[in-house]
């Protein structure tokens, strides 16, 4: 299958959007989606986002990275998603996507690239291990919403 790995546009934000809906329903967490094509609109100048089109210009897969400053390396990539659509998984579209990030993050040296995986999506896992990924369970990620941010005192 032929796949073109390309900058998202706006016109392509509705569609990543579904597919960030997608991703949440894979994570078993379809509720805690709140994005959505305006804000998209409104904040892109931090939305880095590459698409995967397959067949007919169909978008199948994305990744949405940002660039990070580490205290231990400096400038990083850090790589907040990256999903494909079931039907195309295994067929070479996610080999593709992150070979993109990688490039990008040789273009722009940096000096570390880092994502998450779930503990139990065992198909990442390994996936990523066989990109040559380490994979780290000593840290423990600390979050707070945006409800959570207003909220904040000590």
């Amino acid at each position: 299958m032929e796949v073109t790995i390309r900058n998202a546009t706006e016109h392509d934000f509705p569609n990543v959007l579904s597919l960030i809906r997608e991703l949440a329903d894979f994570e078993k967490s379809p509720d805690d989606v709140t994005n959505s094509v305006e804000l998209m609109k409104k904040e892109k100048e931090y939305f880095n986002c590459i698409v995967a089109e397959g067949p007919e210009n169909e978008i199948i897969g994305m990744s949405v990275y940002f660039y990070a400053y580490y205290t231990w390396v400096g400038k990083s990539l850090y790589l907040e998603d990256i999903y494909v659509k079931e039907q195309y998984r295994k067929s070479g579209v996610g080999k593709a996507l992150i070979s993109k990030i990688f490039e990008i993050a040789r273009a722009e040296d940096c000096k570390r690239v880092r994502w998450q995986v779930l503990n139990w999506n065992q198909n990442a896992i390994e996936f990523y291990r066989k990109c040559g990924a380490g994979i780290n369970s000593e840290w423990l990620n600390c979050t707070f919403d945006h409800q959570g941010i207003l909220n904040f005192k000590i």
